[in-house]
Parts: C-alpha cells; sequence; structure tokens
C-alpha cells in the first residue's frame, strides 16, 4: 500500500476490488448458510471476498448491518492488500516491516467513523449483530474477527489478538484468549488485583491493518507501530467511550465493543468450529460485560470461516514474518519461510540457498523454539515451498529418518492441537532436514542425481502446440 492513496477501510478495499468481490444477491442466513458458501467455492477452489449486504438474522428480519467474509482467504489477494508484489515474498517483507514501523496517530471522536454512531447501557443489543452460527457444533453465534484489545496494567502496554467472542446475551460476550497469551496475561495480572480488566473488540477495518495487527511481537509491546509498519502508513487511533486514552481502538473500524472482563467469571463456552479443522470442546472462559457498542453508520462485520483458508491465511503470513526473524540470526543462509494452509498453524517450510554443515540443524531448533510450529522441514531453494508435493517429494527423495531429523521434547505448543493427551501440557517436536549435503568443492555440483527434465527448445514446442487448444473438460489432478 502507498501513502499518496491508502484504501485505509474496509468499504473502498471492497470498491476497488471489483471482480474480485461476490455480491450475494439473496439474503442469506446467518446461520450456515453463509459458511456454507464459503465451503463450495472452497471445493471449487475459488476464493472471493464474499460480501453480503443484508444477511438474514434467526428471527427472520434482515440486519442493518452488511457481512464480509473470505476477506483474508487468498494469499494473493493479501499481498495486493499490502502492495507486495508477490506473496512469496512476505515472510521478509513482514519481518522488514514490522521492525522498522510506523507510528500511529490520535484523532477527536468527530474523526472517527467508528464513532459515527454510540449505543450505551440498555440501548446495547449485541444479537442484532449479524454474527454467525458457522458450523452444524457451534453451540452459538460468534464474533469470529473481533480484535480483542487489552492492556498491561503496570505499563499501560496495549494488546490486541484475535479472540472468538460468543454472543452470550443483549450484553454479554464470552472471551477466549489462549493460554500464555498476552490477553490473557494481562486479564490475570488485573485479576490479580480484584480488578476487571478494561476490553475493547473492534471489527472490521482494511485487510492491510487486520493482518497487520497480528504481528507477533514480545510482551509487553503495543502493535500499533507494527501494524503501520506493515500497512505502509499510520493507523489512526481514537480513544474509546468507556475507557478514554487508557485504551484505544482503529478510528477506521466498522463496529466496537467496549466493556469490561469481571474478576474471576467463568462461563461454559463451545463447542465450536476451530483452526486445526475440528470441532473444539467446550471449555471455561473470562466473560465481557458489554458497556458501549459504537459502529459506522453503514457498518459491516468482518468474519473469519472458522478452520477455513480466510481464518488461517492472515495468521500464517504473520507467522512466516515471526519465523524468519527468530531462524534469519542463526542461519544467514535462509532466504524463505512458509506456514502451509495444509499444516494449519503446526508445520512450517524453511528454504536454503547453499547453507554450510550444521546450520540448518541450527534453524530447525531455533524455528522449534516458536510455540505454535510443531514440524518444520529445510529444503534446498530447488525446492517449492508454496507447493506442499514439491516439499513432500523432498522428504521422500532426500531424507534418510535416523539422519536427517531432531526430535525436541517438553516444548510448548497450542493447546487446540487435537492430538495432544488429555491433560498434557508439553509436546515433542519434530525437525526434519529435506536439505542435499554441501557439493565436495566450490563450484561442483551438489551430490545427487540431476532431475528430470526437458529442453527449453522442447517446452517452446509443446507450449505452441497447445496455443490453440480448448482445455476445457480435461481432467485434472
Amino acid at each position: 500500500m502507498t501513502c499518496e492513496n491508502p484504501p485505509i477501510e474496509l468499504s473502498s478495499y471492497l470498491l476497488s476490488l471489483g471482480r474480485a468481490v461476490f455480491q450475494t444477491a439473496h439474503s442469506l442466513s446467518v446461520v450456515q448458510e453463509i459458511t456454507a458458501l464459503q465451503h463450495l467455492l472452497g471445493r471449487a477452489g475459488r476464493y472471493p471476498v464474499i460480501h453480503v449486504p443484508q444477511p438474514r438474522l434467526v428471527d427472520g428480519r434482515t440486519s442493518e448491518i452488511g457481512l464480509v467474509t473470505n476477506l483474508c482467504a487468498s494469499r494473493e489477494l493479501m499481498a495486493h492488500a499490502l502492495s507486495i508484489s508477490d506473496h512469496r515474498e512476505c515472510a521478509r517483507t513482514f519481518a522488514s516491516r514490522a521492525s522498522t514501523g510506523i507510528a500511529p496517530v490520535d484523532v477527536g471522536r468527530g474523526q472517527a467513523p467508528v464513532q459515527q454512531l454510540v449505543a450505551q447501557g440498555g440501548d446495547i443489543d449485541l444479537r442484532q449483530l449479524p454474527a454467525l452460527r458457522q458450523h452444524v457444533f457451534d453451540v452459538g453465534h460468534y464474533v469470529t474477527a473481533g480484535h480483542c484489545s487489552t492492556i498491561e496494567p503496570d505499563s499501560g502496554a496495549d494488546n490486541t489478538s484475535i479472540q472468538r467472542c460468543w454472543v452470550k446475551g443483549q450484553r454479554l460476550l464470552s472471551f477466549f484468549p489462549y493460554s500464555g497469551s498476552h490477553n490473557a496475561r494481562n486479564v490475570e495480572k488485573f485479576w490479580a488485583r480484584g480488578e476487571p480488566c478494561p476490553v475493547a473488540i473492534w471489527i472490521g477495518h482494511h485487510p492491510a491493518v487486520v493482518i497487520g495487527s497480528q504481528a507477533k511481537l514480545a510482551y509487553p509491546e503495543s502493535h500499533w507501530s507494527a501494524a503501520g509498519g506493515i500497512a505502509g502508513q499510520s493507523i489512526r487511533m481514537v480513544p474509546t467511550i468507556t475507557h478514554g486514552d487508557r485504551l484505544k481502538v482503529p478510528a477506521d473500524a466498522e463496529i466496537v465493543i467496549e466493556g469490561w472482563i469481571p474478576p474471576h467469571r467463568l462461563e461454559a463456552d463451545g463447542p465450536f468450529a476451530e483452526y486445526p479443522g475440528y470441532v473444539g470442546v467446550q471449555i471455561a472462559t473470562p466473560v465481557i460485560e458489554v458497556t458501549c457498542l459504537t459502529r459506522r453508520r453503514e457498518a459491516i462485520l468482518h468474519d473469519f470461516g472458522g478452520g477455513l483458508e480466510d481464518h488461517l491465511i492472515p495468521e500464517n503470513m504473520a507467522m512466516e514474518g515471526k519465523v524468519y526473524t527468530l531462524v534469519k540470526p542463526v542461519a544467514p543462509t535462509l532466504i524463505n519461510v512458509h506456514v502451509p494452509f495444509s499444516g494449519r498453524r503446526f508445520h512450517a517450510y524453511l528454504q536454503f540457498r547453499d547453507p554450510p554443515r550444521g546450520e540448518v540443524r541450527d534453524a530447525l531448533m531455533a524455528a522449534l523454539a516458536y510455540r505454535r510450529l510443531r514440524t518444520v522441514v529445510a529444503v534446498d531453494e530447488d525446492i517449492d515451498i508454496f507447493d506442499d508435493r514439491s516439499v513432500l517429494w523432498a522428504m521422500s527423495t532426500r531424507v534418510q529418518w535416523h539422519r536427517d531429523t531432531i526430535e525436541a521434547d517438553g516444548l510448548t505448543h497450542g493447546n487446540l492441537d487435537p492430538s495432544l493427551p488429555l491433560g498434557a501440557t508439553t509436546v515433542t517436536k519434530l525437525g526434519i532436514d529435506a536439505t542435499l549435503p554441501p557439493a565436495p568443492a566450490y563450484g561442483l555440483p551438489k551430490p545427487v542425481a540431476p532431475r528430470n527434465a526437458v529442453s527449453d527448445s522442447a517446452l517452446a514446442a509443446a507450449a505452441k502446440a497447445l496455443k490453440e487448444v480448448d482445455m476445457t473438460g480435461w481432467p485434472s489432478t
């Protein structure tokens, strides 16, 4: 994104996409029908942004708030939103932009579109939001793309992170911060003092801000400079109505829900369709007592499809930048990182150019230290890390398991991994070195048989033969 003409709000971004947006002509229900559309499009390998101007609420009425989903389902669209020419460059770009940063700027309420309409007290009814009940086993309607913002009480540093929130009543939400997350630590610190934790949930923004705010940072550290660096310009911030300057939100968001997390109050939450692709079990979570809801006049609620590409790709791209930042200092020959959708958030691929002996193992250990990852595969630059088949080919033809794998026991990992044994708090992680041994001397080839190939002239002749052919109906892999 350039600073000269930034489409820094969601509605402007949607207009700029043209045919890449599928605007539904029918009023689809907030109960499964919109998510079903994502499933059908994904099965066809199509990932347009889905805009539902008039979603149908549970009681049959049409919502006055629109809904957008699949906003982040395409890596190509995400790269376009960030003015990155190729989505394969995201790891290096994220690492560079997040570390540089652009400081946010404060604006007043009159300059904040997200505070054009304000509801407080009895005027709030969260049930009028078009929050989806996405899948068969979901217990209720969830705000899925809500960026939950809390503060660290000693430093005042804010944190923003996407957490699911079940709409439990007119002014009550559940709130699920993962154990050990920065938001969870903030809540625990307030509770240790016997105090409620201030919270604000902002929903909907230009995708550069959505993905930029997911930058992986130290604790406690505000996200807004990193988000500005990734988005390419300062994020405009406005004080919340409830918490004032103590807790600010993006002025150009679509909707903000403000409130308090009361001390030590836990309620049942779930089941819910989680990102690993399985139904998450019922758990006990904090709740949010809502004090204020602000929004644009023509607000659009952003939804993430649970466990679908739309849910995973923005987080995975942010993870690529984090892993690159962790590994590059110990492995200078690292050239790229990919966190594939096929591995959800548990796998990463590292790509190297002529690594010396030992460096790949150093890199694998550095990457495995990242809490979210469970398996890391290292390959050479001739392997396309954005093609699972290419990575699997390297694993099947370049790896001897006794020689080329590293197991690390007792490491931390995300608690939503469905393979975790009951009661387990740590996991065994695996590093796989699928790189070739170094060449015996500088300038000599690596010790591997040549790859099957055809000549450039033969490829040109074959391409010419296909040029005028209609391939409609031909089978694919």
